[in-house]
């Protein structure tokens, strides 16, 4: 039975925070009088313009609860309903123009309950208006409902005073079974979302990064919901405490609920027709169109969802796109794209730089009726068309997949490698180096590719692009040791064990040629590194090049942490 509570007409529009979470010598306003930074100074309606109001056919609980600022013109109000306090920024009549929308500056036809508005805003047919601060030249029109309640968290992993833990909201990201799950918060970076997601053992840690998350946020009630300036909306069903940046665009979405939508002058954020999205942070500058669905996500900055995409219980890193697929319980790291109708990926780390063909079904296949599997890719992962599969799997950087169904969990331990499902002889077939012997070319391209299409402002990390870099080189390294431990036949082949979780063999392809060229790439990536130093550092002589070199020679271990390479200790 749904229960409707019955409560007295005059109440409505007020007490937003219950009494007992109001702090002694408060009311229930002063969450709202300081998020409400206009400096707009408003003041009591005269009575010539209550008349003007109610002859417009505006009503009020109590016309000495609505206040406006100078210049307000009484006869751009018409036809709404207001309940408790609303301040109402100075009104001129003019109208504004937005990619061909077109509306007269004022509030018409609406339901308005205890909201604070800028000046010179359009709002017409929002059929139910609750507890929000709108800026200055804000455009809204026919939305059914666009409202905050006193806990809302627009999206971050918090609790509100007085709620349960189970309120929190998590997203269980590389793996389907909770055990990786984080807590998602506005202004998360991937190697955040890395490090929490990856030292499960680490208690303290992990407590740590819980407390740290919880101290950005106010456990307060009584936030209000805010639209920043010139942000329009139009056509959408259902917004529901969701925070607003300034100059986004949404149009025509089905619902929007408990979201942060960051977006400023420089970068824009978007929401198209379709598109449903609970629980979850979207960063700006990203894009989202056409039946979108996502559900517990992080969108970093300049992402895209688009044609139908799935995201849930994922994030997804910086300056990426999906679109028409799948995406489920994923930490995707900058640079991911993913464009296909029939492509799923599950239960994965995929660490940047990615490509998912169309058919592939990334971690879809379990070889357990548990859903504990998990797959991790290196950074320039890339599976070919309708490549299935299973967990566990792990591959090392650049490994790219050729079209088959593989039949059982891999570990590719070597960079550069081209794997390869052989049925009719039923071998797997790994040819390291492959990207340098027959497709150099896409290398060099995707390292200024993903350069040029870096569109953050605020480059927070520095995400590693170049395909030669500290992570790839010690993989090459670690690499040649394991095809020297090898004896190759005449064909420069040989038959190695532990790669795949199968009886049957796995074949080495071209191993000489691969110990060869590992070993000039790590030459020429030395000789590089040490006049990009020189370059940099101007040295007028070699002598004082070689003091700034180590006398003692030795590598570190280097991670990816978001796409950022860190040293390990």
């Amino acid at each position: 039975m749904n229960i409707i509570q019955t409560h007295p007409v005059k109440d409505l529009g007020y007490n937003f925070i219950e009494h007992k979470f109001i702090p002694k010598g408060k009311d229930e306003y002063y969450l709202r009088n300081i998020q409400n930074r206009s400096k707009i100074r408003y003041r009591a309606l005269s009575t010539a313009e209550i008349d003007t109001l109610v002859h417009n056919r505006n009503t009020s609980d109590d016309w000495n609860k609505i206040l406006v600022a100078d210049p307000f013109n009484a006869n751009l109000v018409r036809n709404c309903k207001f309940f408790g306090l609303v301040r109402i920024g100075s009104l001129q009549p003019v109208y504004q123009e937005f990619h061909n929308l077109r509306m007269a500056v004022g509030l018409y036809n609406s339901t308005i309950i205890s909201c604070d508005f800028g000046n010179n805003i359009c709002i017409d047919n929002v059929n139910y208006l609750s507890h929000y601060i709108i800026a200055d030249n804000v455009m809204i029109a026919n939305v059914n409902e666009l409202a905050a309640t006193s806990t809302s968290k627009f999206g971050n992993g918090i609790i509100k005073e007085g709620e349960p833990e189970n309120a929190r909201t998590w997203v269980e990201v590389c793996n389907e079974n909770g055990a990786r799950k984080i807590i998602p918060f506005n202004g998360m970076l991937p190697g955040d979302a890395y490090m929490w997601s990856k030292y499960r053992d680490d208690k303290e840690l992990l407590d740590k990064f819980k407390e740290l998350t919880e101290k950005r946020f106010d456990k307060q009630r009584g936030y209000y919901g805010k639209i920043g300036e010139r942000t329009v909306i139009k056509n959408c069903s259902i917004i529901k405490d969701v925070w607003i940046g300034s100059d986004a665009y949404l149009k025509g979405a089905n619902k929007l609920k408990n979201l942060t939508i960051n977006s400023d002058p420089e970068r824009r954020s978007q929401i198209g027709e379709g598109c449903e999205m609970v629980n979850g942070i979207v960063g700006y500058g990203c894009r989202i169109f056409y039946g979108v669905k996502a559900v517990r996500f992080v969108m970093s900055s300049h992402s895209q969802l688009k044609y139908g995409a799935r995201l849930i219980n994922s994030y997804l890193g910086n300056n990426s796109t999906i679109s028409c697929c799948e995406v489920l319980n994923s930490l995707i790291f900058p640079s991911h794209e993913q464009h296909h109708n029939n492509s799923f990926l599950c239960a994965s780390l995929v660490m940047g730089q990615s490509n998912i063909a169309a058919g592939a079904t990334i971690g879809s296949n379990h070889n357990s009726r548990s859903p504990d599997g998990e797959i991790v890719a290196g950074r320039g992962f890339w599976p070919g068309l309708c490549v299935s599969l299973k967990h566990n799997s792990k591959f090392a950087s650049f490994t790219i997949l050729a079209k088959g169904d593989f039949p059982a969990e891999l570990n590719i331990p070597i960079p550069f490698s081209l794997v390869s499902n052989d049925v009719s002889n039923d071998r797997l077939l790994v040819m390291p180096g492959y990207w340098f012997m027959y497709n150099m070319y896409a290398l060099a391209r995707n390292a200024w590719k993903y350069v040029d299409r870096d569109k953050r402002t605020e480059k927070i990390q520095h995400i590693e692009y170049d395909y030669l870099a500290p992570d790839t080189i010690n993989e090459m390294f670690a690499s040649i040791a394991l095809l020297e431990s090898l004896k190759p036949d005449a064909k420069d082949t040989a038959v190695i064990n532990g790669w795949e979780n199968t009886n049957r063999q796995t074949v080495i392809l071209k191993v000489k040629k691969s110990i060869e060229l590992f070993r000039e790439l790590i030459r020429y990536y030395g000789i590089m590194e040490i006049f990009r130093h020189a370059k940099t550092n101007k040295f007028s002589s070699f002598d004082e090049l070689k003091k700034t070199l180590s006398a003692k020679i030795q590598r570190s271990d280097w991670l990816n942490i978001g796409g950022q390479l860190i040293q390990k200790t």
